[in-house]
């Protein structure tokens, strides 16, 4: 990880290469997704499908669980993702598919060139400082009418909720979890000149704690 990335990302990364091993062990099973989840995540890629040819960046792809599946609906798809241990394992698990390390706050893409942003569970990790440079990043990879699924803990009330681990799956790590409410995730979103089409918000399942949220939105202008 780059020395110039903000200490967030680099903590992120570090935390995540500890944990790659264990994580993609838990979450490499797509059927293991809910299936509510898995239907807005196959319509996300029929929509993108629908608007052009541009590739879709899963931005903190993980084991590649999500690219792969977005693959397989006939989606150009690769995966980023801060973590190079993490990589490393999306890698080996989807050889036929690219993955490389990047920052979702300085994305190594040129302007426009998207059809469609992915970023599922990733923004968590995101400080409410950062969230608006992350949102103008993510608009600035995107074509005019291009498409961005967010997916995130529900937080408690309007204000930020934020949770730090210093272990997960038994190993020491430096996770910072900043859980939000849809209201100011969507008018940050707004800002950055990407329109909101819709929000879901559904109560926790099995052994979930939270509910989850959905943002869909899209690059404003022209297709």
């Amino acid at each position: 990880m780059k020395a110039d990335h903000p200490d967030f990302i680099r903590a992120t990364a570090t935390s995540y290469d500890a944990i790659a091993g264990d994580y993609t062990a838990r979450f490499s099973d797509w059927a293991g997704v809910p299936t509510f989840d898995r239907a807005l995540i196959d319509g996300f890629a029929a929509l993108v499908r629908e608007r052009g040819r541009e590739p879709v960046a899963d931005v903190g792809s993980g084991p590649g669980t999500v690219t792969a599946r977005m693959h397989g609906l006939g989606v150009p798809v690769f995966g980023v993702d801060v973590s190079p241990g993490m990589v490393a394992l999306a890698r080996r698990n989807h050889p036929a598919l690219r993955f490389h390390v990047g920052s979702m706050t300085s994305l190594d893409l040129p302007d426009a060139t998207l059809g469609g942003v992915l970023a599922l569970y990733s923004v968590i990790h995101v400080p409410d400082e950062a969230l608006a440079g992350v949102f103008a990043e993510f608009r600035r990879v995107l074509v005019p009418g291009g498409y961005l699924l967010l997916a995130f803990q529900l937080g408690d009330g309007e204000r930020t909720t934020h949770l730090h681990l210093a272990e997960r799956f038994g190993h020491p790590v430096s996770l910072d979890y900043y859980l939000r409410s849809p209201e100011p995730v969507t008018a940050l979103l707004a800002e950055a000149g990407l329109a909101l089409h819709s929000t879901v918000v559904r109560e926790p399942e099995g052994e979930e704690k939270r509910g989850r949220v959905f943002v869909l939105a899209r690059r404003a202008g022209r297709d």
